[in-house]
Formats: structure tokens, sequence, C-alpha cells
């Protein structure tokens, strides 16, 4: 018998102390701890087994192990100075060891003793029929797949001849010659062909002492034969597939060791196969850890992890995920990213960015129409506005034309770079990093916002009544200090910029409502300018409609060169809730029941338009479905004063599917 002292009696100490007494063997004198709530304690006493929290005290001439799992590396020293002269100490590390490798032994015996119930299982969960015979022919054993292929149950065949339950079985013959016969084919009594394997049976001497036979339906083995081929294509589809893809991919077995890489990998990595095959995780890498290592242990994916890889240190991107077959872990496969073509790409894309949104500026003053009072006004004061660097509010309902406003105003300011972006389009954190930028931990990971993009030129704010509460602050800092704070950053960037705002929302509200903030309002709108939608200038209508013609005949194909002045008297009676940009669809679906020859937009072509937008509309259900739509959109917008958030939140969709909806009508 063993006397045992358990110091620590934490996670560890507990497992230990469970094992111990299970083990006839040792006895535990006793458990301490400086914890008097630590688990092991109150385990200890109820099993009657002494504590405290100084193990000073358990010390005895008859102790012979002392586990120490406290962790402290203090302890086991003092343990070691203190014990009696024939006591073991053993550390924690150890003292865990032992305790999986007892479990595991114990597990082992468990397993041993129910080695022949499971060996019977197997023996009766095979599809294949097996039966034994011993050297006098007779049937010894005889599982459940041969009683179903034979139609012989367990109970009639076992102990009588085999040539009785099988006629023509050539396991006698086997059992006396002791040469295996292999891939027989033989017709059963019953009309079933099969195809059997026989071998002789031999004791531990190599004596013979009958033979067995493997057999199955002649059906199944076709079956298999097929799935057997299908496999092997799609695993040579696989791997061609994997060979040809450029990404590169690296795939490891369950214990981490590189089994397949594919040329993409070679080509990235500068590395070779001899190089992976067989070799650790991890040898590819120089900077980083393995993530092939980690998904392993955890049996999850991981992606978006940055390293450096192969003698060149090439910076990558690794998305990793796990193998799993038949419900087990059978390793990891990894995409690798180049992440210099992916620096380089979206530099490419910005680059392409910017020159989109230069070429889109192409509206000048000039490209105004209308003699109105009320739109002469608003071009005066947008002149003068573009004559001062301080912030301009453009104010009007949707299709207005308050870009067109802001373009010309960029272009009269002296130019530089025209940044447009579209408040109610991004959620809060994402329009933070639009606007502002962003830092990362290292240098690669920085990235400009428009606010720097605009750098020299305008900025232009559609929609600022959806500015989410978040962003205003950041907007108010940047008119205010001329500075912005990148998202992730901490030291202020110097920016010069013209702010636009555009809106079709009543600010003065939600100022009342604490949506928007008051100071930021007043930066704003140190230039207001209000442009008059359509009813409220119709006289303006035929000329801005054949100002329109231009475009329209260049994208639709046609030769219109003007308007009858007929149809521009049905185009004035409309009330246009969906002002310049509804007038521009309407002339462009006018256009379209047009020949290509046609020179006079008439007013049947303007009419048929306008009775296919109606209530009446004729065509199909989806035809008319559309229109009623449309025509319900058109009255929440102008219910809510143009403000799609509040039209949204009356139509109970949410402010993304309005606007699909108002793209799809071309509401716009």
């Amino acid at each position: 018998m063993q006397n045992v002292l358990v110091v620590g009696a934490g996670a560890g100490g507990t497992a230990i102390l469970k094992l111990l007494m299970q083990l006839d063997y040792m006895h535990v004198t006793g458990m301490t701890d400086i914890n008097p709530d630590a688990p092991g304690l109150a385990l200890a006493e109820q099993n009657g087994i002494p504590t405290g929290d100084d193990w000073r005290a358990f010390l005895a001439n008859d102790l012979h192990l002392i586990f120490d799992v406290t962790g402290e590396q203090g302890v086991f020293g003092e343990l070691l100075k203190s014990r009696p002269a024939h006591a073991v100490v053993i550390p924690g590390t150890i003292a865990r060891l032992l305790v999986s490798l007892l479990e595991e032994n114990d597990h082992y015996i468990r397993q041993l003793r129910s080695e022949s119930f499971r060996n019977r299982l197997i023996f009766n969960s095979l599809d294949e029929g097996m039966i034994g015979i011993d050297t006098d022919g007779i049937i010894r054993f005889y599982n459940r797949s041969a009683a179903l292929i034979t139609g012989h149950p367990a109970a009639d065949a076992i102990g009588r001849p085999v040539g009785e339950v099988i006629p023509g079985s050539g396991l006698p013959g086997v059992a006396e010659t002791g040469i295996p016969e292999l891939n027989r084919e033989l017709t059963l009594a019953n009309g079933v062909r099969v195809v059997s394997s026989r071998r002789p049976l031999k004791d531990n001497t190599g004596k013979r002492v009958g033979a067995f036979a493997v057999f199955r339906d002649i059906t199944g083995i076709v079956e298999l034969a097929e799935e057997i081929t299908n496999l092997q294509e799609i695993q040579s589809m696989l791997k061609a597939i994997i060979q040809s893809s450029d990404d590169a991919i690296s795939v490891v077995d369950e214990e981490g060791r590189g089994i397949l890489v594919n040329p993409a990998y070679t080509r990235l990595t500068g590395l070779t196969e001899e190089d992976v095959i067989g070799k650790p995780a991890g040898v590819d890498i120089t900077e980083g850890e393995s993530i092939h290592m980690k998904v392993l242990e955890t049996g999850k994916p991981i992606r978006g992890v940055r390293m450096r890889v192969g003698p060149s240190r090439r910076e990558v991107v690794v998305n990793v995920a796990p193998v799993i077959a038949g419900g087990k872990l059978k390793g990891s496969v990894g995409i690798i990213h180049d992440l210099t073509e992916i620096r380089s790409l979206s530099e490419e894309l910005d680059r392409a960015r910017r020159l989109i949104r230069s070429l889109e500026t192409r509206y000048t003053f000039d490209d105004i129409a209308g003699e109105s009072p009320e739109m002469r006004l608003a071009v005066q004061q947008a002149k003068l506005a573009s004559a001062m660097p301080v912030p301009i509010l453009l104010r009007g309902e949707s299709g207005t034309g308050k870009e067109v406003f802001a373009q010309a105003i960029h272009h009269a300011s002296g130019g530089g770079n025209f940044v447009r972006v579209n408040c109610a389009a991004l959620p809060g954190d994402r329009l933070a990093r639009e606007l502002f930028g962003s830092e990362g931990p290292d240098p690669g990971d920085s990235e400009e916002g428009l606010f720097e993009e605009a750098e020299g030129g305008t900025l232009f704010l559609d929609e600022i009544g959806e500015l989410p509460g978040t962003v205003q602050a950041g907007l108010l800092r940047a008119l205010e200090e001329k500075e912005i704070h990148r998202v992730g950053g901490s030291k202020p960037v110097p920016v010069s910029v013209r702010v636009i705002s555009a809106t079709n929302s009543n600010l003065e509200k939600a100022m009342k409502e604490g949506r928007f903030r008051e100071d930021l309002f007043h930066r704003l709108n140190r230039v207001p300018v209000h442009i008059p939608p359509l009813r409220h200038r119709r006289a303006d209508i035929p000329e801005l409609a054949e100002k329109l013609l231009p475009k329209l005949n260049r994208d639709l194909g046609r030769s219109v060169e003007r308007i009858d002045p007929d149809a521009a008297g049905l185009l004035m009676q409309h009330e246009w809730p969906g002002n310049v940009r509804e007038l521009e669809n309407v002339v462009s679906r006018a256009l379209i029941f047009m020949q290509p020859t046609d020179k006079v937009l008439g007013r049947p072509e303007l009419a048929a338009v306008f009775q296919a937008e109606g209530e009446g509309a004729s065509g199909t259900l989806a035809e008319q479905l559309d229109a009623h739509e449309k025509m319900i959109l058109r009255e929440a917008l102008t219910t809510c004063g143009g403000n799609k958030s509040e039209a949204a939140k009356q139509l109970g969709i949410s402010v993304r599917t309005l606007y699909y909806k108002l793209e799809k009508h071309n509401l716009l």
C-alpha cells in the first residue's frame, strides 16, 4: 500500500484524487490547498480524507508519494527539501501525464473485455456472408449475411455439413488441400449468384483446422465496382481542378504533415513539392504561426490570417478549413492569397474609381436649363457660392438635379477631384471608414478615405439628412478644424476640401427630434441653395425635355430633334412628383415608341407612356403590379416630403429595400 499526499486541490488535484481513490494499492493520507474553496478539498472531506491549508503538517515517515499540482515552482522546491528521504515528489505535469496514461490503460482494459462482443457484432454486421467449417466439413460459424444470402437460418446451418447448406461448396477441398480459392463464382440453390473467396484456417502451430469462405451477392460486387470507378473519376477530376487552380492550395493530413500542394502554391511561395510534402505544417512560414495546426486543434476554420511565406518572405493572407470525412477530422486545406497582388488590384480599383468619378463630373452651369424666376435665383445663388470656399447646402425634392448643381459649382470653383458619397447607402461604421479612412497595426493596413481623395477639390455628401449620428461628430471636426481622424488612428490628418451637401428631408425637424446635430447643420448651411421642383416651374419643362434629347438619342439609337408643342403642353400638365428624373424617364419611354428616323416627339407617344403609368394600364399582371407599386412609391415620397427614411417606415420596408425599388422604377 502506497501512502500519498496531494498538494493542490484545483482541477488538476481533483482529477488526481478521483483516480487515486479508484486504485486499491493507493492510500491518500491528506490533501491541502491554501484556497479553502478549492473543489478537491470538498471531495476529500466527503470521502473521509484529512484536509488542510499547509502541506507541512501532513509530512510523515510513512509517506511514499507527494503529488504537487499547485503549478508553482517554489512549492515544488520546498517539497523536495522537506520530504521524507524515501518519498517521491511528482510535479503536476508528470501527475497529469500519469493520469492520462492510467485512464488510457483503463480504457484499453475495458476495450479488451468487450472485444469478443464487438467481434460478434462486426461479424454479424458485415454485408458479406461468412461461413467457417472444421476439417470434417461441419459448419462452425455462420453470420447473419450468410443466412440472408443462402436463405438458411443460422440455427439450421450451424452443425450441419456445408454441402447440405450450399451444394457444390468448395470449402471442404480448401480445408483438405490448404490452397486458397479467390473470387470464384457460384450459383446457390435459391438462384442467387455470388462471388466467393475461400481460405484455409490454421492454428498457432500451422496445422489446418478447417476453412472459411467470404462471399457476396454478385449484384453488390458490380455496384461496388461502379462506385469505385466513380470515386476514382471524382478523385481524378478533383486533383485536376486543384492542380489547375490559380489559387495557391496546400493540404495536410491529421498529423499536420503536407500531402498536397498545387503549382500555384509553388509559384507563390518559391518552394517545391519536395520542400513541403511529408514535412510538418509551418515549414513554409517565415513569419507567423501555422494556421493548419490551429485548425487541426480546434476543428474549426480560420480565415484572413496574414503571414510571410517562402524564401522571399512573400506577404500573404491565408484561409484554412478542416477536412471532415466520415465525421472524423482527416486534415485541413489552406487557400493562400498573395497580399501584394491584392493590394495592387485594390490600388488599381481605387484609381479606376477616381477616374470614373472624374469622368462623371460633366455638368456645368450651362447644362442647367430653366428661365423661371425660381430657377434663375437658384443658379445665381450657386454661382455666388462657387466663388467662396465655404460649405454649401443644396435643398430640394428628389430628382430636382441637386448633383447637377453640385458638379456645376465644382467646375466653376476651379476643379480638383469631385468625390460623391450617398450617406444613406452605407451603415455607420462603413461610412466612417469610407469618409475618414482607416489605420491598422501595420503601415500596409492604412487606407485613405474620401476626404483625402477629394483633397483640393469637392466632397459631395448626398442625402446628408440620413448621416448616422456616429459620423456627424467626425464631419463637424473636419469642417471646423480642417482635419480628420482615421478610424483606428490617433493622429489628425489635415484636409482642404470644399463640402457640398444635399438633402430632400426636413433637417429642422430632424434637429428637433435629436437625429441631426444643430451645430453641424449651421456649419453645412453657410450657403443654402433651394432648387425648385418641376411643378413650381412648369414653363421650364419644354426646354428641359429638349435638353434631354441628345443624350437619350445616343442611348436609344433615335434621332429626335424637337418636341411637338402639343406634346410639350401635355408634359406641362403632369404633376411630376419625381421631378427632372421622372421627366427623363417619361421622355425616354416615349422615344421607345418612335421609329429611328422620326424627328419630332408627338403627343401620342407621350400619351401612351402616361396611360401605361396610370391605374387603368393594360399589360401583363407583372406590368400592372409594377405600375401600381411605382404609384405607391411616388405617393409615399410626396407625403414624406422626399424623406426616404420616413417613406420606408411608412411603407413598412427597410431603407435598402426602398432604394432598390426606387432604382428599379427610375425614381432615384
